[in-house]
C-alpha cells in the first residue's frame, strides 16, 4: 500500500488549495478513505471522509461549507478542494486508508 499526498503550500487567507493523493497497491474502490490533519502542538484530526463509490461523505464541522472531498476511482486518487482558507487551517494533512495505512503527508500554510 502506497499513499502520496501531493498540493500543499503557502497560501493567504481566503485563498484555495486542491490536495492529492495517490493510491497504489491496493483495490482503491473497494475502500472508503479519509484525509486528516495535524497543527503543531495539537492531535491529529479527522478532517474528511468519503465512500468506497464516492456517493457519501462527512466533514468535520470547522470545515463544513469550505472542504470538498472527491475521488476519482479510474485514478485512483482522492482529492480535499480547500476554499477560504483560514491561518486555523495550517496543518500537515494526511491521507488515510483504512488498516492503519498513512501518506507523508503536505504541508499547508494559510498566513498573510
Amino acid at each position: 500500500v502506497r499513499l502520496v499526498e501531493s498540493g500543499g503550500g503557502l497560501v493567504q487567507p481566503g485563498e484555495s488549495l486542491r490536495l492529492s493523493c495517490a493510491a497504489s497497491g491496493f483495490t482503491f474502490s473497494s475502500y472508503y478513505m479519509r484525509w486528516y490533519r495535524q497543527a503543531p502542538g495539537k492531535e491529529r484530526e479527522l478532517v474528511a471522509t468519503i465512500s468506497s463509490a464516492g456517493d457519501s461523505t462527512n466533514y468535520v464541522d470547522s470545515v463544513k461549507g469550505r472542504f470538498t472531498i472527491a475521488r476519482d476511482n479510474a485514478k485512483n486518487t482522492v482529492y480535499l478542494q480547500m476554499n477560504s482558507l483560514k491561518p486555523e487551517d495550517t496543518a500537515v494533512y494526511y491521507c488515510n486508508r483504512p488498516g492503519g495505512y498513512w501518506g507523508q503527508g503536505t504541508q499547508v500554510t494559510v498566513s498573510s
